[in-house]
């Protein structure tokens, strides 16, 4: 046991990956390609896990404020490089918008809690900082990809729309707005989805770990809450500032749309 927590040997957690054989095997079977894929992700999950583990021990350990901010930049630099990649179009200059979405909406919402919920002390206090900025940086990542991909998707479905709405006087802002709404919408539909679920289908993330760590069960379902409603607020922002800190790419400086023949778009 190790603070309530099993703690697994190596010799079970190894054993453990011919898990991975379920999935290798079908993709073998049904010659998917996604072999040497399947071999990759199950490689960088050891590897990336056991070396946050190291990491947040140290962090643990010898804590201070900017190290905590550092260890949440590298986080969130890392999340913006999954987001933007899982973004079908090619967009310029889509990678710092979507860093400064996802960096002030995990920080701030992530240290309200922590602060204000939680109340850690200090107020950079590791181990409540960073797995809480964590789950929230992770969840906004997949939001913001999926809301951004929608925007620029439902935008170039709607290109004569544009066109037309622009011609006749509307703004960037007026004719992109349909396709702002349905992207900000789909962004925050999977959230919605998981707090429906919550307790009657699934028993989420930060609830399970306290159960298995020996907590009471009225506790770990408050916990819960906190955390599906930060989530939700957090991927809220994340997904607003993106959408329209970048849904300008698809317009001129002079306001009008830029079809994609002649937009000349470039991988990032």
């Amino acid at each position: 046991m190790s603070g309530g927590v099993v703690d697994i040997g190596y010799v079970e957690l190894f054993a453990a990956s011919a898990l991975m054989l379920v999935a290798g095997v079908v993709s073998w079977k049904l010659e998917l390609g996604q072999t040497r894929r399947i071999v990759v992700s199950s490689v960088r999950t050891f590897v990336q896990l056991l070396a946050a583990g190291f990491v947040l021990s140290y962090l643990f350990q010898y804590q201070t404020w900017w190290l905590v901010l550092l260890a949440l930049a590298a986080m969130v630099l890392a999340a913006t490089q999954i987001a933007t990649s899982r973004v079908k179009s090619s967009i310029k200059g889509l990678w710092p918008a979507v860093f400064v979405s996802l960096f002030v909406s995990s920080v701030t919402v992530g240290f309200v809690v922590v602060e204000g919920v939680v109340h850690a002390d200090p107020w950079y206090e590791a181990r409540q900082a960073i797995p809480i900025v964590g789950m929230i940086i992770g969840n906004a990542m997949s939001a913001t990809a999926v809301a951004i991909d929608r925007l620029f998707a439902d935008m170039d479905a709607r290109s004569d729309e544009m066109f037309t709405l622009v011609a006749l006087g509307a703004t960037a802002k007026e004719a992109a707005l349909p396709s702002l709404k349905a992207a900000i919408g789909a962004g925050m539909t999977p959230i919605l989805a998981s707090m429906s679920a919550a307790g009657i289908v699934t028993i989420p993330g930060m609830m399970s770990g306290q159960l298995l760590a020996g907590a009471d069960p009225l506790a770990a379902a408050k916990y819960q809450i906190v955390v599906m409603l930060m989530l939700s607020a957090a991927n809220t922002v994340a997904i607003v500032a993106a959408c329209f800190l970048t849904y300008r790419r698809r317009f001129s400086a002079g306001g009008y749309y830029v079809d994609r023949g002649i937009r000349g778009d470039n991988p990032l």
